[in-house]
């Protein structure tokens, strides 16, 4: 059986806490790693603070396989997420002229190219992740990944990794639809959660053609044990006198 493969993802920037910025990241890195077989099992927004960003990284990098951080790579005086990797795992920061490069192909004033320069810092010992989009590059340090905050730059530069790390089994999900509410099936289900530690089973409430209800779904790796739970949710829908809709299985 493939080892379990987790991920932290690390959303740092304070337009985000302040409500400015609304974030799309978390949900496009999870469900990207998701179909790689990486199990995304932590996420965090954090501020520009330069301890807090270094005490984060620390404290995830030794619990999950692999940290996946958006923000702070930018040209401004609040980017500060080079430097705190650097000073996260104690090493020093230099300029990378392969993304220097990169930057100087656009012309710019002195001052305007000294701000953009800031993007092409690295800490030593790095490794890039290529950005697909032409701009400044990514890094990564051991099992760290530093991408841009913006959605588009972040999607592209996630996607150049794609068969690059280890991986275990795809999560997939099998859901079940019934027309009761939680609490008339919340005892089965718990009976059905201990029964069966390998999954994860979740309930969702929904209120639809005005009938409330409830779309159950399980997730694990191994499919003949999600189609035998969803079996089971079936009938116990059907004791309690509805009609259950097997939706299926998805990734």
């Amino acid at each position: 059986m493939s080892e379990k493969v987790t991920a932290s993802i690390l959303i740092i920037g304070n337009e985000i806490l302040s409500g400015r910025t609304q974030d799309v990241n978390i949900s496009h890195i999870a469900k990207t790693l998701g179909d790689w077989g990486i199990v995304v099992e932590h996420c965090r927004v954090i501020p520009d603070v330069e301890q807090i960003i270094i005490d984060t990284v620390n404290e995830v990098r030794s619990e999950y396989d692999y940290v996946f951080t958006t923000g702070g790579i930018g040209p401004t005086h609040d980017d500060i997420t080079a430097e705190c990797i650097a000073k996260a795992f104690s090493v020093g920061l230099e300029q990378n002229e392969e993304i220097a490069s990169r930057i100087k192909k656009r012309p710019a004033p002195d001052d305007v190219m000294k701000s953009r320069l800031r993007m092409a810092r690295v800490p030593v010992g790095s490794n890039l992740i290529d950005n697909p989009t032409g701009g400044p590059q990514g890094f990564s340090m051991e099992n760290v990944f530093v991408m841009a905050g913006i959605p588009s730059v972040m999607q592209a530069m996630l996607s150049s990794l794609d068969g690059k790390l280890k991986t275990g089994k795809v999560v997939r999900s099998h859901s079940v639809r019934l027309y009761l509410g939680e609490s008339q099936i919340a005892e089965a289900l718990s009976q059905l959660q201990d029964q069966n530690p390998s999954v994860d089973i979740g309930s969702y409430p929904f209120f639809k053609d005005d009938k409330y209800g409830t779309v159950i779904v399980i997730r694990g790796t191994e499919i003949e044990e999600l189609k035998d739970l969803a079996t089971k949710i079936i009938s116990i829908g059907q004791s309690a006198g509805t009609e259950p809709e097997d939706m299926g299985l998805t990734i």
